[in-house]
């Protein structure tokens, strides 16, 4: 949908190819290329499997895709993606369709300190502003195998310091996914698990855009009271500075303790951070008005 942002459109577009990708290796049928919104992206994974030698240039006389080569259909065959899925619900669309198909699926997550991160990124070639750094690392959602079930083929490794060991940690991490494919009966667990993962990021973001507005219409007002712009910079800040910690209390589930229940009226976690942080806003703006 075009409301949606591009690198969201990019990735749904970049899952529908992959679905088609995989529909058509199980299958042993050709390749059919997705909506049209998708072409580009489809056209780049055509060209990776044509030169990785899966894909016969020859097409079927009723003018249907490239088909599978022997190669391709011979052995075990693995698809990496390389991403940085750095919320486990992106990671999550990939194990459903793996479930869906009946596919192995499994996870290796780098783990690079921070400022190694910052190190890496200024040399290259085209280097990210270092706030975007700085917030991936606050994003980023490691594998969490004791809460997430579909995360137990899961290695996680220290990208700076790579050992031989590590490369046997691998193969047997490979080995081991597809020795034991997602079974669909999986569905019902895996899918509450999901959706109490979308429903938590989903809350964040309803309050981490009403405090938005709020600090927005507590700004305005200070301005209306005549505080000076010295002051409203230490105020934005000041502001800023407490949206964040309600969030991450928010995100880390501390609210959950807190719910507000009022005459059997039960208030859901992000109504009662908005709530509380409304009264905390109000307090600080009041200590610029009132001096």
């Amino acid at each position: 949908p075009p409301q949606l942002p591009r690198w969201k459109r990019s990735r749904r577009e970049l899952l529908q190819c992959l679905e088609r990708f995989l529909r058509a290796l199980v299958t042993g049928g050709p390749l059919s290329a997705p909506a049209a919104a998708a072409q580009p992206a489809w056209e780049r994974l055509l060209a990776c499997c044509h030169g990785q030698g899966l894909l016969s240039s020859a097409e079927s006389h009723a003018g249907a895709g490239p088909y599978w080569t022997h190669a391709a259909t011979s052995r075990p065959l693995y698809l990496i993606l390389d991403d940085n899925f750095y919320y486990q619900s992106m990671r999550y669309e990939v194990y459903q369709l793996a479930r869906k198909y009946s596919l192995s699926f499994c996870q290796l997550f780098l783990e690079c300190p921070l400022e190694c991160c910052l190190q890496r990124n200024r040399l290259r070639s085209h280097p990210l502003p270092d706030q975007t750094i700085y917030l991936m690392a606050r994003k980023i959602e490691m594998p969490d195998l004791k809460k997430n079930a579909w995360e137990r083929n899961s290695l996680v490794l220290k990208s700076f310091d790579c050992t031989s060991e590590d490369n046997e940690q691998i193969i047997s991490l490979l080995a081991t996914a597809l020795e034991n494919p997602v079974k669909q009966n999986e569905e019902n667990t895996e899918q509450k698990e999901a959706d109490r993962a979308t429903c938590a990021a989903s809350t964040v973001h309803q309050a981490d855009q009403t405090c938005r507005r709020i600090i927005s219409q507590t700004m305005k007002d200070a301005k209306d009271k005549n505080v000076l712009p010295g002051e409203m910079k230490s105020l934005s800040e000041e502001l800023n500075k407490l949206k964040a910690e309600f969030l991450e209390d928010l995100r880390q589930g501390n609210n959950l303790k807190n719910q507000i229940c009022i005459q059997s009226q039960c208030f859901d976690p992000a109504t009662s951070v908005i709530s509380s942080f409304q009264h905390k806003a109000t307090n600080v703006v009041n200590k610029y008005i009132l001096k």
